[in-house]
């Protein structure tokens, strides 16, 4: 009997609410709660790294709400949370939460009714192709639950925050304890956020949420990209942790930090996303209607490979959709929010203009064809074309001309009585 043996590797034990990266299995990624937002990170944000979500827009809190995702999915996949914010337990209370299970029946029997209703409506021969996609749903049979569906109609039980709390798995940091000047603030947090992730063990969130705000200070942009520089640094130490950070919509344009600041941003930290909403522009609400703002991909993150993952992994992104049936591409992204969920999606534009589009005049400078039957009116053989042209200045003008009578090839062949017409 041969004494030789294969070589295993000894097969590394995968945190709770994270799954191995299919481009390196020693990385770990955890979900941001947002099924289309973790397959545009490459399948979810890996531990060891920061994410940063820009919303210049005043009018809306669209960064906020994907804070609270990744928050909520913190909450259930049992992660250890560090939150930064003026008002951390009000934060906790805003939270979504996944539905109760007979409302989850109840969304389930609607949408088996709609689906009924739309194979009713549709034309049997279509019944069979596969339905165009422009987002990712997720994976509802996973057992290990990586990304649970979340419903912004609902909000986490305070029983449960009361008990997570306790038990020392939510760990918040208040803004208005004061800490002094600014940049001595900035590295008061940090040392509190080390030491937090020191005593964890198991994997940790950092959330922090307006960050450049009001109640951060006078927060200048040295102050700001040290923060960033700092915390990234800090999550290299401790490899079972990741972080989400939201700035301020003030602090996230250029305006404020000078030409070129939104893309500094980009290079400190992992990842880096800019939610371009359409509140401000009537215009583009008339022409998207369907969708809330464009999304813009700064940074992906990277960990422990040269290439991104997302380059190869990622559906919306226009790298898989030709197998996945999905429209992809890498400037078309969009997102919406709708009642109970937000999503990320591909954007695609309608026929002339969009779909709000709606011509009940014809431009002006053209040609308007009437075809008619002038054997009754004129007594020509064949028809008559009516153009009538349109124009700014002086009536139009109407010109009649007859159409000629089609003429009939023929070929000669064998048999010279045998006559084709076109």
């Amino acid at each position: 009997m041969s004494s030789f043996k294969r070589k295993t590797g000894i097969k590394a034990e995968v945190p709770t609410g994270t799954r191995p990266s299919p481009s390196s299995p020693s990385t770990f990624l955890t979900s941001t709660g947002i099924p289309s937002l973790d397959d545009i990170l490459g399948g979810g944000l890996p531990l060891s790294c920061s994410a940063l979500i820009l919303a210049p827009d005043l009018h809306s809190a669209y960064a906020d709400l994907v804070h609270n995702y990744f928050l909520a999915q913190g909450f259930a996949a049992g992660h250890n949370i560090v939150l930064v914010d003026e008002e951390p337990l009000r934060v906790f209370d805003e939270c979504m939460w996944t539905p109760a299970s007979f409302v989850a029946e109840q969304d389930r029997k609607e949408l088996e009714a709609d689906q009924h209703e739309e194979k009713i409506k549709i034309a049997w021969r279509y019944e069979t192709m596969k339905q165009f996609q422009t987002t990712v749903e997720s994976n509802q049979s996973s057992e290990d639950e990586y990304c649970r569906t979340f419903d912004l109609t609902c909000r986490v039980p305070r029983h449960i925050v009361d008990q997570a709390l306790q038990s020392g798995q939510l760990n918040s940091i208040d803004l208005a304890d004061g800490f002094g000047p600014e940049r001595l603030q900035v590295q008061s947090i940090i040392e509190r956020i080390a030491v937090v992730l020191q005593a964890s063990r198991r994997p940790t969130r950092v959330c922090v949420s307006s960050l450049g705000s009001s109640s951060w200070g006078n927060l200048g942009p040295e102050d700001v990209l040290f923060l960033l520089v700092t915390l990234r640094g800090l999550l290299r130490k401790h490899p079972f942790s990741c972080a989400m950070v939201c700035l301020s919509p003030s602090v996230a344009t250029d305006a404020w930090g000078g030409l070129g600041w939104t893309q500094k941003l980009g290079w400190v930290v992992d990842a880096c996303i800019m939610m371009k909403a359409f509140t401000a522009n009537p215009s583009l609400l008339a022409l998207f209607p369907t969708h809330h703002g464009l999304l813009q991909v700064s940074a992906l993150p990277a960990s422990h490979t040269v290439l991104a993952p997302s380059d190869k992994l990622s559906t919306l992104r226009g790298l898989l959709a030709s197998s996945s049936g999905a429209g992809g591409g890498e400037n078309n992204l969009a997102f919406k929010c709708m009642r109970k969920r937000m999503i990320f999606e591909t954007l695609h534009l309608d026929l002339d203009g969009g779909v709000g589009e709606r011509r009940t005049t014809p431009a002006l400078d053209t040609w308007v064809n009437v075809i008619g039957d002038a054997n009754q009116k004129e007594g020509n053989e064949g028809e008559a074309v009516v153009k009538i042209h349109l124009g700014e200045g002086g009536p139009g003008s109407v010109v009649i001309a007859p159409r000629k009578k089609k003429k009939a090839v023929g070929f000669s062949l064998e048999r010279p009585d045998i006559l084709y017409e076109f």
